[in-house]
């Protein structure tokens, strides 16, 4: 199926890593200042600061960081940044060597950002973390990755699950990436001319119909996890539920090389999003994907089936983004003559922290509430918090305020999107969600 021109030239315009590569040269070609601030979860040391027990309640610059960083990526414990020569800086935790340093790095050195080694002949475009994997995108749009996951999110062939050094995926070779998305076991990458592939973990329908028979996934009631222990938090509910998966991962089959995804091999696909174990995916004709575990409703239907279906949205989609089970769609509305197009958010899945930041039925996708007057350009999803940017640069936090990830000062959770106040006057370029920790890039 032939793509939008019309949602192309908005996906350029509003989506993710290109605002940020376009604002990064001045006129004339000259390369502008930037600096990356941080807030949240520390005890990884992924905020990047001095002490890997100081959780940070407000955002904080990250030192150590050449002045030219061009974007971010927020992993589960650790960082990334990719800087206008094409070099990667990593820093948080090395258990699995997602920092690309080695099994010798000293662990009180990892909060402090190192360049990733190995990438010497590689001009780095974009990044992207998870939680024991790391990948890059060269110019030439080649896919390398680091790291140690016995998932098969390396990519690299069967049986393999260590890289210590960046190694380049040959299953992709010929291709050039545009994006990738790790889940907690499965991979999701799209091609510039729109192509979809998918590794690791095949089951419940999360790369489509690769691996094993499709299952239907749970329609357990997420309350239902902490119905026998009413002073469980929401925190310890999503540990107990990933516990929970990894124990059933145990026997899943894997995809050890990037596959065609065959369903939407007719059709060209523009972004892709992966969360815990459920899958969204968007086509350049303005449908929406979605496959995987449905337990929260993070797949935004009512049927139970775990394949590769359409979710109905009302609205244009821009870009996709998954949290740990919730989903966020960013959209526009006719511009019906105004000088900008307007935008909103969508939400869906699980909201035990608010991080849907709407009310009304969570299983069902609805605009999140709150973002009257101001015109989205992405939007980000961590554990059980959001994080969003708007056109002038303002940052807006909802959900679980622990640890400090909505950085507004406090622990409190926010149930509408809250304007981070001491961000004012600052010029913010792009904003991730990590797990629980946040990463903004900032103009100097």
């Amino acid at each position: 199926m032939k793509r939008s021109l019309f949602h192309g030239a908005l996906l350029r315009a509003c989506g993710g890593a290109t605002v940020v590569s376009a604002k990064i040269y001045c006129s004339g070609g000259s390369r502008r200042f930037t600096s990356v601030w941080c807030f949240g979860d520390n005890s990884n040391g992924a905020l990047g600061i001095a002490s890997p027990l100081l959780d940070a309640y407000e955002p904080t610059k990250v030192t150590s960081l050449p002045p030219t960083v061009t974007t971010v990526a927020a992993g589960h414990y650790h960082s990334l940044a990719v800087n206008a020569d094409g070099e990667v800086w990593a820093w948080g935790r090395n258990e699995e060597g997602q920092l690309g340093r080695g099994p010798a790095s000293p662990r009180d050195k990892w909060s402090k950002p190192e360049r990733v080694l190995g990438l010497d002949n590689v001009r780095v475009q974009a990044a992207f973390a998870s939680g024991v994997v790391c990948a890059a995108v060269g110019d030439d749009g080649s896919l390398w990755v680091w790291g140690r996951s016995k998932r098969g999110q390396l990519g690299l062939g069967k049986g393999v699950t260590e890289a210590v050094n960046p190694t380049k995926v040959e299953a992709l070779l010929g291709h050039v990436i545009s994006k990738v998305s790790f889940g907690w076991g499965h991979v999701l990458a799209c091609t510039r001319d729109g192509k979809l592939f998918g590794w690791g973990y095949a089951e419940n329908g999360r790369l489509g119909k690769m691996g094993r028979t499709l299952i239907s996934s749970s329609s357990q009631d997420p309350n239902s996890y902490n119905s026998s222990d009413k002073s469980l938090s929401v925190f310890e509910v999503a540990e107990k539920l990933v516990a929970e998966k990894m124990e059933k991962e145990k026997n899943m089959t894997i995809i050890w090389e990037p596959s065609l995804v065959q369903e939407l091999s007719s059709f060209e696909v523009s972004d892709v999003a992966c969360g815990l174990d459920h899958s969204l995916v968007l086509c350049y004709d303005g449908t929406v994907y979605s496959s995987g575990d449905n337990t929260f409703g993070q797949l935004g239907r009512e049927t139970e089936s775990s394949k590769l279906l359409p979710v109905q949205i009302n609205f244009h989609p821009i870009s996709l983004s998954a949290g740990l089970g919730h989903s966020l769609l960013l959209y526009h509305l006719p511009s019906n003559g105004a000088a900008h197009e307007a935008t909103g958010i969508l939400s869906w899945g699980w909201n035990g922290s608010s991080q849907l930041g709407r009310h009304g039925q969570e299983k069902v996708p609805s605009p999140v509430e709150g973002l009257e007057g101001r015109r989205v350009v992405s939007v980000s999803a961590g554990r059980v918090h959001s994080i969003s940017l708007t056109s002038k640069g303002e940052v807006l936090t909802w959900g679980s305020g622990r640890n400090g990830r909505l950085g507004l000062g406090s622990s409190a959770d926010e149930a509408e999107p809250t304007f981070v106040e001491c961000l004012e006057g600052v010029e913010v370029l792009q904003a991730v969600a990590g797990l629980d920790h946040n990463l903004l890039l900032v103009a100097e």
